[in-house]
């Protein structure tokens, strides 16, 4: 069985692209007149309604992963999959918004459209019919049937294309042919959340874990899809001062870890991700290399033997990113064992595995994909059995 690459590195001199392309910051145009009444208070409303949202929504459970006590580290999974439009991306949509309509970008009337494998155009449909205006989601054709179901459900449109690589331009060609405002949360995700605060989810991690018996986590472990979440909590730790490490594992089919491992802005991979969510092609204006500690290049087959065992332990099933991120969790309770260290890991419940009973629970879409999950089933029952990690 060929495992997962691990690497550290310092990334000193490798300074991601955190500003758009020119032609890819959104130009206010002439037909609204910003100054109006009737658009300030249509403004004034959407935003209320977003706020509103928010203040309506819990936060979302911290699960404790079941590990024997007398090990001394515990692991949790921040569930994400309660969300209203049940992902990690809610937070991500509701932002975007707020950022799109403070900043004057999105307007009444005019479509919003996004470049997206699923997740994210589900929550920002449900955000775009909460303020009313219409909503266009660019995907590839193999994106999940029951993600384009929820698009639609929530009012949205889905634009499928077979070149997972074109749903940039395809999208930014649909803004300017509409006169619509493209959210492009692969530029946009890092910078519209804030990141020092205000209930973000690192502020909400923290905040769960003051009264566990290792409150200050050792490793947060978070995958990228934009980039945006890993950001939010490597800026969160060192803005806190604390010692907690982030951890971004990377599927198949990705070029974060190349880019990262080689401090390469340029990095890219010619094949889609199958890990849905996650893993990009190019190395996102969202995605800050220098600001974590450590990558994990992850298997496929080791991500869907992961959201298996996360079912067998806790009777949840999850998509395929939760899986990329719980097997590198694992891995890094395995050598803080190794190694006598106690302590905590956090990682992500991303979103529900009912979006994916067609892929990661379907045999015979593992054998169509080639992929061959007993290896890792195996190394994951002996480790939780027995506490040693061969691979």
């Amino acid at each position: 069985m060929s495992g997962p690459v691990y690497q550290y590195r310092f990334m000193i001199g490798f300074v991601s692209t955190t500003e758009p392309a020119p032609d890819a910051t959104p130009v206010p145009t002439a037909d609204v007149d910003r100054s109006d009444p009737e658009y300030r208070a249509w403004l004034k409303e959407a935003v209320r309604k977003v706020r509103a949202e928010s203040g309506r929504s819990a936060d979302t459970h911290l699960l404790a992963f079941p590990l024997p006590e007398h090990w001394g580290i515990d692991l949790y999974l921040k569930d994400e999959s309660t969300h209203p439009t049940g992902s990690l991306k809610h937070r991500l949509a509701r932002s975007l918004f707020l950022y799109g309509l403070c900043n004057g970008w999105i307007r009444p009337g005019r479509p919003v459209i996004e470049a997206s494998s699923g997740s994210t155009a589900v929550s920002e449909a449900y955000f775009a019919k909460l303020i009313g205006v219409p909503f266009i989601a660019v995907m590839p054709r193999t994106t999940s049937t029951e993600k384009t179901r929820l698009i639609e459900f929530h009012g949205g449109r889905c634009h499928l294309v077979d070149d997972p690589r074109t749903v940039y331009e395809v999208s930014a060609a649909l803004a300017a042919e509409t006169g619509g405002h493209f959210l492009d949360q692969f530029t946009y995700a890092e910078r519209a959340t804030d990141w020092r605060g205000n209930n973000n989810i690192a502020e909400s991690t923290f905040h769960q874990l003051r009264a566990e018996r290792f409150p200050e986590p050792a490793w947060i472990v978070a995958t990228a899809g934009t980039g945006g979440t890993s950001a939010t909590f490597a800026r969160y730790v060192h803005y806190m001062q604390y010692d907690t490490r982030v951890c971004v594992p990377d599927p198949e089919n990705s070029c974060f870890f190349d880019g990262w491992t080689r401090g390469d802005p340029d990095a890219t991979s010619d094949a889609a991700s199958r890990i849905e969510g996650i893993g990009r092609p190019r190395m996102e204006p969202s995605f800050v290399p220098a600001a974590v500690d450590r990558m994990m290049k992850v298997p496929d087959a080791a991500s869907v033997a992961a959201v298996r065992a996360l079912e067998a332990a806790m009777g949840r099933k999850a998509g395929g990113s939760t899986g990329t991120g719980l097997w590198s969790a694992l891995r890094i309770v395995a050598e803080m064992r190794a190694e006598g260290r106690t302590g905590s890991v956090v990682t992500l419940l991303c979103d529900p595995g009912d979006r994916y009973l067609d892929k990661y629970y379907s045999d015979g879409w593992l054998a169509a994909q080639g992929l061959d999950i007993a290896p890792y089933t195996r190394t994951l029952d002996r480790f939780l059995a027995t506490g040693e990690w061969r691979e």
